[in-house]
């Protein structure tokens, strides 16, 4: 299961980094001062548009305005992806992801939409383990 997240496991999740002690250093840094909102909150527009439209709530408070509009949103990157890398993929996208693609890591992306807070919580690969060559772009393909 990532860690701090509420997306669920993914059977074939392997090689997870949590970055929940670095996130508590940071917000610790900030509650003493030695941080400011302004430089910790500053989400670009794009990855808040991506959070109203396709993040998933969090279900806990944003850990800076404690306000309940905090999202997560999961980016997929890898080889096997081909043109379709870097796209935001739902949770019940990633299960059946795991099972078409042999490796691709994923990267989990807090952000509250009310106060700008982003923060990486997690990256982890899934996949089957079996290499696939590349995805190649055809043209007409519609864009996902």
């Amino acid at each position: 299961m990532w860690r701090g997240s509420n997306q669920g496991t993914v059977w074939s999740q392997r090689a997870v980094i949590d970055y929940a002690l670095q996130r508590r250093a940071v917000l610790a840094d900030l509650r003493r001062g030695q941080a400011f909102t302004s430089d910790l909150c500053d989400a670009d527009p794009y990855l808040l548009r991506a959070a109203e439209h396709h993040g998933v709530p969090a279900g806990r408070p944003c850990p800076v305005c404690r306000g309940d509009e905090l999202a997560e949103l999961s980016y997929v990157f890898g080889d096997e992806l081909g043109p379709y890398q870097g796209r935001i993929r739902a949770p019940r996208e990633l299960e059946m992801m795991a099972r078409e693609y042999g490796e691709f890591r994923v990267y989990v992306v807090e952000v509250c939409r009310h106060c700008a807070w982003n923060y990486l919580r997690s990256t982890f690969v899934l996949g089957d383990g079996t290499p696939r060559p590349p995805l190649r772009a055809h043209r007409g393909d519609p864009v996902l």
